[in-house]
């Protein structure tokens, strides 16, 4: 299988080049702009993938609400730039997208037949790309994922939340993390290794993927310090109080049922992914 990766250069793209190995072609932004239709069009012509691979995403949550202009161009335009290349060559794509395009009013886990209502910018930008897909109407795996969490983390961010949760605690910082918007945690590794899986066993459709288990903010952030065993206080705070430039739906949970029905089983909990992380 000959693949190319996208987004070389995020915590998925990392830890997908590093699952597939040096038979992959993984690219960064600074190698391919996705946003540029002539320049995907090339590299797809001269590399011919079996399947195309789009961990590219401007994922800055609250940055989108100021820039939707570029939130779009990487989330919604280059994703079509990508499933038209990719039809064209006869590649297969797979697109990784998010939880927020929920709203997050419902108290069970979202399954793949639920209607998205996104009620930010950057889930309107995933949605939008997520259509782009649809549209095409290519052979195509639309994976849906949700606090995504690794080695080094998300560099546009600034590493991952864990990362910048202890790295604030060992500074002695005032650490105040939101305790009522719940969610899964999914661990890149664990992520790469499903999405391989999927694109092994030929899966097409929408699944949902991610660590077993769901959890608040504030509990992720207590975990990750105790099992990092730094000593920090951690005051649990409202997503009111926070008063964040973008809206966080309240409760986003995937359900995992049809990733577990594809392949046996779901991955493995949250926490001892994290566990692995840090080293415990």
């Amino acid at each position: 299988m000959k693949a190319l990766v996208t987004g070389a250069s995020g915590q998925l793209g990392r830890a997908l080049a590093a699952r597939l190995g040096p038979s992959a072609h993984a690219l960064a932004r600074a190698q391919l702009d996705v946003t540029d239709a002539a320049a995907v069009s090339a590299a797809l012509d001269s590399i011919r993938p079996d399947v195309v691979i789009n961990a590219t995403a401007y994922n800055k949550v609250d940055g989108a609400e100021s820039e939707p202009e570029a939130a779009f161009a990487v989330n919604a335009t280059a994703v079509l730039n990508l499933a038209l290349a990719a039809q064209r060559v006869g590649a297969r794509l797979v697109h990784v997208s998010t939880d927020y395009v929920f709203d997050g009013a419902q108290s069970r886990p979202y399954v793949e037949d639920d209607v998205p209502r996104p009620i930010n910018t950057y889930g309107r930008s995933k949605r939008a790309g997520e259509m782009m897909v649809e549209a095409v109407r290519g052979p195509a795996l639309l994976l849906r994922t949700s606090g995504v969490f690794g080695p080094g983390g998300s560099r546009a961010k600034g590493g991952s939340f864990v990362d910048r949760i202890l790295e604030r605690a060992r500074t002695g910082a005032t650490l105040r993390v939101v305790d009522d918007q719940r969610f899964a945690p999914t661990f890149a590794p664990d992520l790469a290794a499903a999405l391989v899986t999927l694109v092994e066993r030929k899966a097409t459709g929408t699944v949902h993927v991610t660590n077993a288990g769901a959890c608040s903010w504030y509990e992720l952030a207590r975990a990750a310090l105790e099992l990092a065993d730094v000593p920090a206080t951690v005051d649990r705070i409202s997503s009111a109080e926070l008063a964040a430039p973008a809206r966080r739906p309240l409760y986003s949970v995937l359900s995992n049922a049809r990733f577990a029905d594809l392949t046996g089983a779901p991955l493995r909990p949250w926490r001892e992914a994290l566990a692995e992380m840090l080293g415990r």
